[in-house]
C-alpha cells in the first residue's frame, strides 16, 4: 500500500510555506496534497516521492508528522469512473473514511487515494474487479 504523510500545522501564515521549503530543500517531490482546517491548526496530507525521508526531515524541524497506509487506485478519468469504484465498496459495506484524488492523464486516468475501514478486504475486492492498486513505488515515481 501507499503511504500518506500527515503533518499537523499551526493555522497561521507561513507555516505551510515552511513545510514546502523543508521538502524542497530535501529534494522531496510532492505528488498530491490536501489540507483540512481545524480552527487553530490544520492537517496537511501529502503523497511524496520519499515519505520516510519527508517524515524525518519535518520532524527534525519540529513538525508533528505521521505516516499512514492508504489505497491508491487507478480509475478512468471520465464521468462515472469514481462511481464504479465506490459502487464496488458500497456493495460490500466497506466504508471510506478519508479520500482525495488527482488526474494523471486528462480524459484517461486518475488516481483515487483513500483510507477505508477494511483495507485488506478492499484490496482483495478491488483487485478481483480488475482495478489496479498502486504499489508504493509506482505512486511516487511514475505516471500511470
Amino acid at each position: 500500500m501507499a503511504e500518506q504523510l500527515s503533518v499537523f500545522v499551526d493555522n497561521r501564515p507561513g507555516r505551510l510555506n515552511a513545510i514546502t521549503g523543508i521538502l524542497r530543500d530535501s529534494q522531496i517531490n510532492i505528488r498530491a496534497m490536501t489540507i483540512a482546517d481545524h480552527r487553530d491548526y490544520g492537517v496537511a496530507k501529502l503523497l511524496v516521492n520519499d515519505p520516510h525521508l519527508a517524515q524525518r526531515v519535518l520532524m527534525e524541524q519540529g513538525f508533528a508528522a505521521a505516516l499512514k497506509p492508504v489505497l491508491a487506485i487507478v480509475i478512468t478519468d471520465q464521468p462515472g469512473g469514481l462511481h464504479e469504484l465506490l459502487e464496488i465498496l458500497a456493495a460490500r459495506q466497506i466504508n471510506v473514511l478519508d479520500a482525495y484524488g488527482f488526474v494523471v492523464a486528462p480524459g484517461q486516468r486518475a488516481v483515487w487515494c483513500m483510507e477505508v475501514d477494511d483495507p485488506v478486504e478492499a484490496t482483495r475486492l478491488l483487485s478481483t474487479h480488475g482495478l489496479h492498486l498502486l504499489a508504493d513505488g509506482e505512486l511516487y515515481t511514475k505516471y500511470y
